[in-house]
């Protein structure tokens, strides 16, 4: 019986795995995570169609990605669920011009998706890794990659090309924007709210590890803070957000960096982590009382509170605020310095609502609703196979 999706969302430190039942709602089959890589790997089960929850430490040594899809298939095959499966989705992090709708991943579209990898050093390689993982587990299912920047090639021609010569412009050097498949997510759950006008002129913050904002009328994409590459917009766990390009030009002819050096201050080295000198993960920061680590999330909440702005006028106006994502999701300590710093747009949050974490956090005089929603890339990828299957061809387009 071949009636399954596995959905597959790998990160720089995590694995996230899904298995969907092919059928219009999307019942979950098994839904769970890797997690901690680098330091101590975790595996989390969610319980889902009568399989019991898991919640355990896998080692206390980091684990390569190839050891975390291990687990993964072991804990398929344990629910009997491989012989169910005959498609695999993928979150592709960088789709750049061509890849704009989900796409059967054959070589020649690995090849070309390997040309994005410097765009998205962190996360690319990884994605395609875990292609090969899953072909060499799943040989018979078809692999397909679900894109995060598809979702903003919605967004006007002004939006996307930089300051720069039209040649370098048509040789792909534009703002691509990233997070799409959450945003996806996002966009579907404000239509089920609000229907057909999805909440209207909407930021969607989607604070995690990495981070962006991106700014939706009726569900598409208009604006969103990242571009060209997964480094730009906020300031993150550890990468650097928006910089004066400057910057970069005195770190590569005064301060005599590299490029592989450049890579790591930039990605791996900055952001929350660089300016606290304490941490990247934002709970830490939060329990701590080290002045540098206060800075640091003024330093978030700050960056945030200008680019709503920035979002807000390029939209006209804001219906809508929503937040997401794991610091959007779990950190009300955030969302309220955030909501002050909106304030003046008619933002207002309810401080109970607030700490409670409900689906509504704003208060009765806020002229703008202020939602939290949880992120669920694995059902957006899911979401997109399903649409391809409901045209009536196998394959689909794209495929």
């Amino acid at each position: 019986m071949s009636d399954a999706v596995l959905v597959l969302n790998g990160g720089s430190s995590s694995l996230k795995f899904a298995v969907f039942e092919r059928r219009e709602e999307l019942p979950v089959l098994l839904r769970g995570n890797v997690s901690s890589l680098g330091h101590r790997p975790r595996l989390r089960v969610e319980a889902a169609a009568g399989r019991p929850k898991i919640d355990r430490s896998l080692d206390e040594a980091p684990i390569d990605m190839d050891k975390a899809f291990a687990v993964v298939a072991s804990v398929l095959a344990e629910n009997d669920l491989l012989r169910r499966i005959d498609r695999v989705g993928h979150r592709i992090v960088h789709g750049g011009r061509d890849f704009t709708e989900a796409t059967r991943l054959d070589e020649r579209t690995l090849k070309a998706l390997r040309l994005l990898e410097p765009m998205a050093p962190i996360h690319q390689r990884i994605n395609i890794e875990i292609v090969a993982l899953a072909t060499e587990l799943l040989p018979k299912a078809l692999q397909i990659g679900c894109f995060d920047t598809a979702f903003h090639s919605t967004r006007p021609e002004l939006a996307k090309i930089y300051g720069l010569p039209r040649a370098m412009t048509e040789a792909g050097i534009v703002s691509y924007g990233f997070h799409g498949l959450s945003y996806s997510h996002i966009a579907s759950k404000l239509r089920d709210r609000y229907g057909a006008s999805a909440g209207g002129r909407t930021i969607v913050a989607h604070l995690g590890s990495g981070a962006s904002l991106c700014a939706m009328d009726a569900g598409q994409s208009i604006a969103t803070t990242m571009g060209f590459s997964t480094l730009d917009g906020l300031v993150m766990s550890t990468r650097c957000g928006a910089l004066d390009p400057g910057i970069i030009l005195h770190l590569l002819q005064d301060r005599r960096l590299s490029g592989d050096e450049l890579v790591t201050l930039l990605y791996e080295q900055s952001g929350l982590l660089g300016v606290s000198g304490v941490s990247g993960d934002m709970r830490t920061l939060i329990g701590s009382d080290d002045r540098a680590a206060a800075q640091a999330v003024d330093l978030f909440v700050y960056r945030i509170g200008r680019e709503i702005g920035s979002l807000t006028a390029a939209m006209g106006g804001l219906d809508t605020l929503v937040f997401t994502a794991g610091i959007g999701e779990n950190a009300p300590l955030v969302r309220e310095r955030i909501g002050a710093a909106a304030a003046w747009l008619g933002v207002g949050l309810d401080e109970e609502r607030n700490r409670r974490g409900e689906e509504v956090v704003s208060n009765r005089n806020s002229s703008v609703d202020v939602l939290v929603i949880p992120a669920d890339e694995e059902r957006a990828v899911a979401a997109e196979m399903s649409i391809l299957r409901s045209l009536g061809n196998q394959d689909g387009p794209g495929l």
